[in-house]
């Protein structure tokens, strides 16, 4: 790769959160960004969002996705940094005035992962033993595995990747469901005992995925950035955010998807769950990949004749009541 990007001497300054995934992650943009473009600096500056910091709350009580990228944005839009890195499926689908997804790089394995105590080293989700303590903080994997699992107990549990480790390693819980991409990228690839499928549990919009979010018209930015897009990837996860969007739901939601494409072809599949797990609203949708966003909005709005409107309605009046 080449630079054709004007201005050498500008200092680029990328926005990431401290955990340590985000740093991880950056390290790694910043990485293929110096190999591509030797002639600049690409300087990382770190800090803590609200979402860091409020960890003994469940994330439905306390907000929806901006919890993790509004101190990050601030910062671009004040240009004391130039863009950010993010986890896609933290970002939210509506960004403030001014910014943008200006790329989306390839995705690692977008899949929920089982980690379990040494103790059930011989066991799998169906085999685990009744009343069992799974941790999640995702009400889409609660609703899901809920459906398919009835016989386990599932409790919240917050902090990063390497804190719900210690806290499952030391007895807390039975299990825990985390994002396989998450564990490859920390080299903890060991520590998944199970990959569940996607006809269990229909993954996070964007996972896997890292979105670049970056100030709009900054025609230097994203000039270098194209470098890291990954297209394929970008149309899966247009149309998955485009779902989300047209069902206007955040994190603290039960929506699921599943993205494939074939050739020219993309297929989305999405699920509205309702936070016990006894209402499923599940369709697919096939199309061009190039009208990626069209198809993740004509999924929604099937989904919403189908009942997933009245699910949600529910979920957000049971979360505001709490």
């Amino acid at each position: 790769m080449s630079s054709t990007v004007s201005s050498p001497t500008r200092t680029i300054r990328i926005a990431s959160r401290k955990s340590q995934l985000a740093l991880v992650q950056t390290y790694w943009v910043q990485e293929q960004l110096q190999k591509a473009f030797p002639d600049r600096t690409f300087e990382v500056h770190t800090m803590e969002t609200q979402g860091d910091k409020v960890l003994n709350v469940a994330l439905a009580k306390i907000g929806d996705k901006g919890l993790f990228t509004k101190e990050l944005e601030d910062g671009m839009l004040n240009r004391t940094t130039d863009f950010a890195v993010h986890s896609l499926k933290d970002l939210p689908t509506r960004l403030p005035d001014g910014l943008m997804l200006g790329c989306v790089t390839e995705r690692e394995d977008p899949a929920d992962a089982l980690v379990v105590h040494e103790k059930h080293k011989d066991k799998d989700l169906a085999s685990l033993p009744e009343g069992s303590v799974i941790g999640t903080s995702s009400l889409r994997r609660l609703a899901q595995l809920r459906h398919h699992y009835p016989h386990l107990s599932f409790k919240d549990v917050r902090g990063n990747v390497i804190t719900r480790l210690k806290k499952l390693d030391d007895g807390e819980y039975d299990a825990l469901i985390l994002a396989a991409a998450g564990l490859n990228r920390l080299d903890l690839s060991d520590r998944i005992h199970q990959s569940i499928p996607a006809e269990i549990s229909l993954h996070a919009v964007g996972q896997g995925a890292l979105g670049i979010e970056c100030r709009e018209g900054d025609t230097e930015i994203l000039e270098i950035l194209k470098v890291l897009q990954h297209q394929p990837t970008a149309y899966r996860c247009y149309a998955e955010r485009a779902f989300l969007r047209e069902l206007e739901g955040g994190c603290q939601v039960p929506i699921g998807v599943n993205t494939t494409i074939e050739g020219d072809t993309l297929t989305l599949t999405g699920i509205v769950a309702s936070l016990d797990g006894q209402r499923l609203v599940k369709d697919s949708v096939s199309g061009l990949a190039t009208d990626a966003e069209k198809l993740g909005t004509e999924l929604a709005r099937r989904a919403k004749k189908q009942g997933a409107q009245e699910i949600l309605d529910e979920i957000f009046a049971t979360i505001n009541r709490s």
